[in-house]
């Protein structure tokens, strides 16, 4: 069994995961900035906890050292932590409205990974999940007959676009690990004010299936529950 540390953790699609992933068996490290919610959902679920908010070199390098002193490796780095930013209209976007989204959508998952490099470096089958969105696919942001196509999120589908391309760069550079993108699929959290038409479980899917893929599996791809996500 594998050894998961999944950020943003204590709600949403990343408990779920977690859930899911403790019920198959698996070790899972439940990271989240608010170390109560944190330590009242690893307590819940049967997870290890680990304080870790993803836009602070100071948090995440401390998380890293914590891990590593108490279980010496990871197997499954899953990049859940994501935020929309705030909503405003195109002619008031500003510099600071995009950088505040990028600083945890993708600078976070660089922070993160670059800390944890290591210990992956020492599984046998490591991977990294990065949760994207449909909402990053150009193509589907543009095609009509799509949701996804009546929304506009400058902020937040800039910052999953350029995750996807994060996720193929960093396969391309790394081949040993298996590195992907998932589209949860429009799913009830606290993100869209729980609108979303899918539960958590079914908005869990992706993660599950690419979180415990073997060494033979994918990588620098983008899928859904419901197959492939065009770039």
């Amino acid at each position: 069994m594998s050894i998961v540390l999944i950020t943003g953790a204590n709600k949403g699609l990343g408990r779920e995961a977690a859930r899911r992933l403790i019920a198959d068996g698996h070790d899972v490290w439940l990271a989240a900035r608010d170390k109560r919610r944190g330590n009242e959902a690893a307590d819940l679920l049967g997870a290890w906890f680990v304080e870790l908010d993803v836009t602070s070199d100071e948090s995440v390098d401390a998380a890293a050292a914590h891990v590593v002193a108490a279980s010496g490796h990871i197997d499954v780095l899953i990049h859940n932590a994501g935020i929309t930013g705030d909503r405003v209209a195109v002619p008031d976007l500003t510099a600071q409205h995009i950088l505040r989204v990028f600083e945890t959508n993708l600078a976070g998952v660089v922070r993160v990974t670059h800390a944890f490099l290591p210990l992956l470096e020492q599984s046998a089958n490591p991977v990294i999940v990065n949760v994207s969105s449909g909402m990053g696919s150009l193509q589907v942001t543009n095609d009509r007959s799509r949701f996804e196509s009546t929304i506009i999120s400058v902020p937040y589908t800039s910052s999953k676009a350029a995750l996807n391309m994060l996720t193929t760069q960093y396969a391309k550079a790394l081949p040993h690990i298996r590195i992907n993108a998932v589209d949860p699929g429009y799913t009830g959290t606290d993100l869209n004010a729980n609108r979303g038409t899918q539960t958590v479980t079914e908005g869990t899917d992706a993660i599950v299936l690419m979180a415990t893929i073997g060494p033979d599996g994918p990588t620098g791809t983008f899928v859904s529950r419901n197959g492939v996500v065009p770039w």
